[in-house]
């Protein structure tokens, strides 16, 4: 059985996808480098595709993002 992919991470577990210290990833989000978390019923949640398409460059120039 393949792994689980997940489609939206906690703080600890998009950083550790990012091979990023929780403090690192936290400190890119508030910065502006990173997204945001969405609320999802009150829990802060990382949009996995997001971030892939951010540190893909996907998303510069597309107004939600710049580096």
């Amino acid at each position: 059985m393949s792994p689980i992919e997940p489609m939206f991470a906690g703080e600890a577990t998009a950083a550790r996808l990012l091979d990023m210290k929780p403090k690192e990833f936290a400190d890119l989000v508030a910065r502006g480098f990173l997204p945001a978390p969405r609320d999802i019923g009150g829990l802060k949640r990382y949009d996995v595709d997001e971030l892939r398409r951010v540190l893909r460059g996907d998303k510069i120039g597309a107004g939600a993002m710049t580096w």
